[in-house]
């Protein structure tokens, strides 16, 4: 059974940080591009960055603002995301995405396993 399982997130004051934790099994980690997105109500579901390990690289969407890291730890098949100086635009569901042989995408479309999303709520 593939899972991927987001954990971290939190209420948070305007200016805070919080690090998003996403533990990944069933898949063959190395297959997949994993990606963390988010979606505020109302809104399109957006992609922040994706991480693939075969080339050990971590691109970033057009969301990510800077304030943000992905990082990975290939030992334990987990992905994190770094927020910092947090804003109440965060605020929103984050998810985490696996899509296969993924190397670049924003759509949504390309990722077929998801995990079930952590709220990140900032207040100012």
């Amino acid at each position: 059974e593939v899972q991927l399982v987001e954990s971290g997130g939190a209420l948070a004051q305007a200016g805070g940080s919080l690090r998003l934790s996403c533990v990944v099994s069933g898949i063959t980690f190395a297959d997949y591009g994993i990606a963390w997105f988010r979606q505020a109500p109302g809104k399109e579901r957006e992609m922040i960055s994706l991480f693939r390990q075969l080339s050990g690289r971590t691109h970033y969407g057009n969301s990510a603002t800077g304030r943000f890291t992905m990082s990975a730890d290939n030992a334990k098949n987990t992905v994190y995301l770094q927020m910092s100086g947090l804003k109440s635009e965060d605020t929103a569901v984050y998810y985490c995405a696996a899509g296969y042989r993924i190397e670049y995408s924003d759509s949504p479309v390309d990722f077929v396993y998801w995990g079930q999303g952590t709220q990140v709520t900032v207040s100012s």
